[in-house]
């Protein structure tokens, strides 16, 4: 595969790491109709979501700061300190300690099933079928999650719950934002909570897989997959500049709208797939 291509895949990475359409998904399918017709594979998709996620922390570096501050404050605290803190403080420490905790899930299945990340959950006939099945969970949460409550209000089950979907995404076609994001409807939280918590949770995970990666790369060069290391870090800097837009766009577009268009987007691109791998047109590994 050559340098347009992945300029081309880090593009498609940057369009739709945000969105709850899965990017790993995108970067699978769209892979497969790229004039070489090769998987790009999980090692230049973990690195090029280390783009996505620098935009993250650009956008959201305010809250990164914030929830930093207040979680080193809380070191070492006893509960005194959580009584006489300001309000402001308990949420931000919360918050750091949260996204530890719901972290810990997608670490230990992802440590455990490097086999089947690279193998199995890879088949197109898997990431069709999560693609519609997850659409229609996310559809169902948004539906359902009719209450509008607030990060302020995150508990320590709750930042599990979120933790446990978020593991969901070692598979492609789940969507790390969209099953994060369904989950945090479910619990109630309003459509934008749920966004950019989803968002500040994934970068201890993303940022640790991709430099996870990239060593490997590095030091293996033959383990990179179909893509030169310079070819994926070009790939890398296109999803960090195509990330950083979408995010400042979703961000406003969920705080007036539903999230009925991913899903059905969700449901077309899963049929059109399975069309596709029935028909002969592409092959599923």
């Amino acid at each position: 595969m050559g340098l347009w291509e992945a300029i081309l895949l880090g593009i498609v990475q940057g369009l739709t790491e945000f969105l709850p359409v899965s990017s790993s998904a995108h970067v699978r399918i769209v892979g497969e109709f790229l004039p070489s017709a090769t998987d790009p594979g999980a090692t230049f998709t973990a690195i090029t979501q280390i783009g996505t996620e620098l935009a993250v922390l650009v956008y959201f570096a305010r809250d990164i700061g914030n929830i930093l501050a207040g979680w080193f404050r809380s070191l070492g605290k006893n509960r005194s300190w959580w009584r006489d803190a300001s309000a402001l403080d308990r949420t931000n420490a919360r918050l750091g300690w949260l996204i530890i905790v719901g972290t810990l899930p997608i670490v230990a299945v992802g440590y455990f099933a490097q086999e089947y990340i690279r193998g199995a959950f890879r088949s197109l006939w898997l990431v069709a079928s999560v693609l519609i099945i997850f659409g229609l969970i996310l559809a169902a949460a948004d539906w359902w999650g009719k209450r509008n409550r607030d990060l302020s209000t995150l508990t320590t089950p709750h930042g599990l719950a979120y933790g446990m979907a978020q593991m969901l995404a070692l598979i492609p076609g789940v969507s790390r934002s969209g099953a994060t994001i369904a989950m945090g409807r479910t619990l109630g939280y309003d459509r934008v909570s749920a966004t950019r918590y989803s968002f500040l949770l994934a970068i201890p995970a993303v940022l640790g897989s991709g430099f996870y990666e990239l060593n490997t790369a590095l030091s293996n060069p033959g383990a990179s997959g179909p893509f030169s290391l310079f070819d994926t870090v070009v790939a890398t800097v296109m999803a960090f500049m195509i990330g950083w837009a979408v995010i400042a766009w979703l961000m406003r577009y969920i705080s007036t709208r539903s999230f009925l268009p991913f899903v059905i987007y969700r449901l077309v691109l899963g049929s059109a797939l399975l069309v596709a791998l029935s028909s002969g047109v592409i092959d599923p590994l």
